[in-house]
Formats: C-alpha cells, structure tokens, sequence
C-alpha cells in the first residue's frame, strides 16, 4: 500500500543561494522571498527553497499525507524508526524527520502548504518529483522501501544484475523519487508536472523566452512513461517539465529494465549517471 503522500517541496544547498533562487522564481515563474537565511519560491503546486552550503545537495525534501487516516498510520509506523531533528519552520506533533543513509533529510507533514494565487504567465507544474544519485543504492532503496514505506515502481539493472536505478512512488503517481547509482551522492533532478502536451510546448516557449536551453529532451522515459524535457539550472542541477507520467494500480507489480539510453529516453539520447 502507498503512503498516500505528495511532494510538496524541496531544499538545496548552493553555494550562491540568492543567485539560484533568482534563476527558479524566473525560469519557473515563483516568487520569491527571504525567510530567515534562506531563499523561498513559490507558485502554486511548486515550491523549492535554497540555503547556502555545498553545490548539488539536498537540505531537505518535504512530503505531506493526503487524509489525516494516512498521517495517522505513517506516525505508527514511525514510532519505532530513528528519527532526526526537525528543519527550522517545523513543528513537533505535525511533522516528522529521518535522514536516509546518504545523509539526505525526508520530513512528512500532517497537511499541505497553503496555495498562493494562480499565475498567468505559464500553465500550471506541480512538483510531482525528485532524485538523487548515490553510491549506496541498494541501501537506499531498503530505507525508502522497508522503512519508510514507499512502493517500488519499477528497477533498472545491468548485464550483472546490479542495480543502477529504481523509481519510488509515495501515493498513485509512478515515482515521487528517483534513484541513480552513481560514484559519489549528490541531488540529481527535480520535476514539474504540466497537465498536457500543449502545456509542455508553453513552457517550452517560456524557456526560450527566458533564453535557457533545454539540455535533454524533448524525450519520453520508459519508467513513468512521461514525455519530458530538462534544463540546467546555475549549479548545475537539472530541472525537468514533464506530462503525462504514468498513474499506478494498487497492487501493480514493479517492472525491470535494463541499463541503456533507451531506458531512460524511447526516442532518443539519454544522461546516464553511471
């Protein structure tokens, strides 16, 4: 059974916070505002904060239960998982922290975020998903899986068997989070969800406007099925636009694949972690 949780934002460390808060209020039309010594952007269904610290890594990443009946039964099961100290801005009773075995911060909330007005500029992207690379994977995928109880969706392995990537859902979308395997961990991507394809071909132009450059795509994945194009923000994270991502039975046995471009793009060129 899933989680019954849904992305609600994510927090990156950057050595120039302000400057990649600057390029994501922009490129994905957030605001953007000083909250303590960080950086928040919002819109609705997006949000991404930045702190100053080491390039590429996440601070933390924030889920939240869709019923209260959900947030009752993950608070069970967390009663007998260590626990981390919580973010500034959370409170103890409504949220919940753990950290993964690469270091990298989970915290579960009770509800959402409230919505702020809707945009004109741009259709709507929620942030459906995230993923980083690590070279503990198999470790990873045991403390999502075991632990906290997200759902395996599908595996990517090589010629040997080994497992390079796995895909993790938390509610009915096909992944919430992404694993790659790769030499050293770090934060990989982050995606925003369009309602369509002439939603994507929007942004697209949106990107253009903007005069960054889509550096993968226009593609589609084989895991997720979603058609998708990324971009690269200044420290180098991607950041992905896509639709159309696969919606998951209860019960849906989780698929293999195996380790090759066309993976990770039916159509084309793929980024491969390792």
């Amino acid at each position: 059974m899933e989680l019954d949780a849904e992305l609600q934002s994510v927090h990156l460390f950057s050595p120039e916070p302000l400057q990649l808060a600057r390029f994501y209020s922009t490129t994905y039309d957030m605001t953007l505002e000083p909250v303590g010594d960080s950086y928040l952007c919002r819109s609705p269904g997006r949000q991404v904060a930045f702190s100053e610290g080491p390039i590429n890594q996440l601070k933390y990443a924030h889920f939240a239960f869709h019923t209260s009946a959900a947030w009752d039964a993950f608070a069970v099961r967390a009663q007998g998982l260590a626990q981390s100290p919580l973010p500034p801005g959370f409170e103890a009773g409504s949220a919940i922290s753990f950290r993964d075995p690469d270091g990298n911060q989970m915290v579960f909330t009770a509800t959402a975020d409230s919505e702020l007005p809707a945009s004109r500029r741009v259709p709507p992207a929620i942030l459906q998903h995230f993923a980083l690379r690590t070279s503990h994977i198999e470790a990873m995928l045991d403390f999502y899986t075991g632990q906290l109880g997200f759902v395996l969706s599908d595996a990517v392995t090589d010629a040997e068997g080994r497992l390079r990537a796995c895909f993790l859902r938390s509610d009915s979308l096909h992944h919430a989070l992404a694993l790659f395997f790769a030499p050293a961990p770090c934060f990989d991507h982050q995606s925003f969800e369009a309602p369509d394809w002439s939603s994507m071909r929007t942004w697209g132009d949106h990107m253009a406007g903007q005069q960054v450059p889509i550096v993968w795509g226009i593609g589609r994945h084989g895991p997720g099925n979603d058609v998708f194009f990324m971009v690269r923000d200044p420290d180098g994270n991607l950041a992905e636009i896509s639709s159309e991502i696969e919606h998951c039975e209860p019960g849906r046995p989780a698929g293999l694949w195996p380790h090759e471009e066309r993976t990770l793009n039916l159509w084309g060129r793929a980024i491969l972690r390792s």
